[in-house]
C-alpha cells in the first residue's frame, strides 16, 4: 500500500474511533452517567488528534511544496474528520443538556 493511502487510512480509522467515543459519551450522559461521559470525550479527542496530526502532516508536506495528490480516499478522510468534529460538538450540548435535566429533575 502506498505512503498516502496508509496516512489517509490513519486519519480514517482515528477519527472514526473518536466519533465512536462522542457517541458513546452522549450515551452514558443520557443514563446520567457523567464521569463516564467525561472519560469518553476525552477518549475521543485524544482518538481526534491522532486523525489531525496526521491530517496536519499532508497540510505541512503541501506548504513546504511537496506535491499531495488528490484523491477520492483522502476526500473520504477529510469527510470523516468533519463529520467527527460535528458529532463531538453535538455530544458536547447533548451532555450539557442532559446534566440540565438531571439537576431539573433533583430539585
Amino acid at each position: 500500500m502506498e505512503q498516502m493511502e496508509m496516512i489517509c487510512f490513519q486519519i480514517i480509522s482515528s477519527v472514526g474511533m473518536a466519533k465512536s467515543s462522542y457517541v458513546e459519551a452522549m450515551r452514558a450522559a443520557a443514563k446520567g452517567d457523567f464521569d463516564e461521559a467525561a472519560e469518553k470525550m476525552k477518549e475521543g479527542d485524544a482518538f481526534y488528534a491522532k486523525g489531525h496530526d496526521a491530517h496536519a502532516d499532508l497540510i505541512a508536506q503541501e506548504a513546504n511544496g511537496e506535491a499531495v495528490a488528490f484523491s477520492l480516499i483522502l476526500m473520504h478522510a477529510e469527510d470523516q474528520m468533519m463529520a467527527s468534529e460535528t458529532v463531538r460538538l453535538m455530544a458536547e450540548e447533548n451532555i450539557k443538556l442532559y446534566q440540565k435535566l438531571t439537576e431539573m429533575k433533583e430539585k
